[in-house]
């Protein structure tokens, strides 16, 4: 296992002039920088992935592989980020909107944060799916849809979109099926209800409004499509809503589902207690899309994680990061935990969710882990469960995104 520091030290760049507002700087590194020196060297072969790490105020871009820095940029104080979808770019949840995070995975430019904004008012869920990418604005609840490929070629202007109007103003999710039906939440400001799908016209095909508090969506074999509620959970499939009761009642709540479009089984989240505080988790649900069931698998004493912490891997398993600081590997065909690799060390959960706590996310056979208590992150062959590489930051590593290349 190699471990480095990634100094931040003369890896901030910033574009020339003086930055007005941070949801609109644009920042322009040197092409790469050698581990233990600051001085820049121009990248001869095509980057491969590229990982996001958002901090206080900034956003690191490190190399895939060696886990060595490749830019420092400038931000807002907290974002969000989110892959794009096409393998190099990465949505960064700001004031005015999403703004696009070029990682130069898969090229030899150099890693910026770029002028391109699609503009939302609060924005919030990003999904991809089909070739398409679907930004949701909660502040309006318009649903901004383009070619998610459209992006490498968009240059200095964003790409052709298309706008769904919103109905009314709520924290929501919409999805695009690869027949152009177009599923998105219902609700307003005093609450989410459920979904409603349209096809590709705009004819209603189906709704539902037996889901409390919709949030999270997640699309897996064939199409079928989950959304996660306050009792329970929605699946969309052949042009139906099935409602799927959770075995806690009146509230039993899954609001993420983690997914594979190979697998029908889809893990999820839960939560059984509502008036129990705090961000961590001791259970998952697991749907199969198939069959139109719900289940709920309680984890091992120790065993709790938070929204960040799941993620599906090789051989469409889920990946569970823990407080213990192992990864959990979690069957959901069987519903049951097969293997356990040890990471970091034992952590608790964050005060607000904000918070920087740990979170895994995958690309191929390997997953990237941050510790934000000793400021690190690290990479973890899934199919040995070793450790290949960490990575000491400069900064306190918050949420995290890979682009592929």
């Amino acid at each position: 296992m190699r471990t480095r520091t990634l100094r931040r030290a003369g890896l901030i760049a910033v574009a020339a002039g003086a930055i007005a507002t941070l949801a609109a700087c644009s920042s322009t590194p040197s092409a790469s920088v050698d581990a233990g020196s600051e001085t820049p060297t121009t990248t001869a072969e095509p980057a491969g992935a590229r990982i996001a790490v958002s901090y206080e105020g900034g956003i690191l871009v490190l190399d895939g592989e060696s886990l060595e820095p490749v830019a420092d940029l400038e931000s807002e104080e907290f974002t969000r980020l989110n892959p794009a979808g096409d393998g190099r770019h990465v949505m960064v949840t700001m004031s005015e909107g999403f703004q696009v995070l070029d990682t130069a995975a898969g090229s030899t430019d150099e890693p910026a944060l770029t002028d391109l904004i699609f503009a939302a008012d609060t924005p919030g869920h990003v999904v991809r799916h089909g070739g398409k990418t679907v930004l949701y604005a909660d502040g309006t609840s318009d649903t901004t849809i383009f070619d998610t490929d459209a992006l490498l070629s968009a240059g200095d202007e964003l790409p052709a979109t298309e706008t769904v109007p919103g109905v009314e103003a709520h924290h929501g999710v919409s999805v695009v099926l690869e027949d152009g039906t177009f599923l998105t939440t219902v609700g307003d400001a005093d609450g989410r209800t459920g979904i409603s799908a349209t096809d590709a016209s705009g004819a209603v095909v189906a709704t539902s409004d037996a889901c409390p508090g919709v949030h999270g969506e997640g699309t897996a074999a064939d199409e079928a499509v989950v959304f996660g509620c306050e009792n329970g959970a929605l699946l969309y499939r052949d042009g139906e809503i099935l409602k799927l009761d959770a075995p806690d009642q009146p509230y039993g709540r899954m609001g993420n589902a983690y997914v594979s479009e190979t697998s029908p089984l889809v893990v999820g989240d839960y939560k059984s207690d509502p008036d129990d505080e705090g961000y961590l988790l001791r259970a998952v649900t697991v749907i199969d899309t198939e069959a139109g069931t719900l289940e709920v698998v309680d984890l091992p004493e120790g065993v709790e994680y938070t929204f960040r912490d799941i993620a599906r891997g090789p051989e469409d398993l889920a990946y569970i990061l823990a407080t213990d600081g192992s990864i959990h590997v979690f069957d959901p065909a069987g519903g049951e935990l097969i293997d356990v690799f040890p990471v970091i060390e034992a952590w608790e959960g964050p005060a607000e969710w904000q918070d920087a706590h740990p979170a895994i996310v995958v690309a191929g056979d390997i997953a990237y882990v941050t510790e934000p208590a000793a400021d690190a992150i690290h990479a973890v062959d899934l199919t040995s469960g070793k450790i290949v590489d960490s990575a000491t930051l400069d900064v306190t590593p918050n949420e995290v995104a890979v682009a592929a290349g």
